[in-house]
């Protein structure tokens, strides 16, 4: 039974690792959702090596009663499917702060931190353009964010 384990880890890693592509160096540009990950999001990926990347998401929201802002960085893993085809994974956390008043003299603030999954897909263009959507579950430590939200988003970025 051991063996039949070891086997399988072993040809699952080689299989990772042989279908790897190598990824844009650097990538810049947005991520649209929501849940608690604010709406929009500046994005920008680095290139750590041929199949894993560095991707540091900084998120902001502004109303009549409320402002926040929250960064999140993701270790990712990418594997390719088919040509410029790929999903990937990831794992990572971040902070934030929120500030809410509530019109009758009260303020609310709160800071809070995050640790965050992430996996996705996406498709990389002959042109310099990568497309993406991803699911990021987040479990939130804090008042204003003390539970487990999920933010699926569309990532547009460009590649250089």
């Amino acid at each position: 039974m051991k063996k039949l384990f070891l086997l399988g880890v072993f040809a699952i890693g080689f299989v990772s690792f042989s279908s790897a592509q190598e990824i844009a160096e650097n990538a810049l540009g947005l991520r649209l959702g929501d849940s608690d990950g604010f709406g929009t999001e500046v994005t920008y990926q680095r290139a750590l090596g041929d199949n894993n990347r560095l991707e540091v998401d900084l998120g902001w929201r502004s109303g009549n009663n409320y402002d926040g802002f929250k960064l999140a960085g993701l270790y990712q893993w990418v594997w390719n499917i088919d040509g410029g085809f790929n999903w990937y994974a990831g794992a990572g956390g971040g902070l934030g702060t929120y500030s809410y008043d509530n019109n009758h003299g009260d303020d609310f603030n709160d800071t809070f931190v995050f640790v965050a999954g992430d996996v996705g897909i996406e498709y990389n263009f002959d042109i310099p353009l990568l497309l993406s959507l991803d699911f990021r579950p987040e479990l939130g430590f804090g008042d204003f964010n003390d539970d487990l939200d999920f933010d699926i988003a569309l990532g547009i970025r460009y590649q250089f």
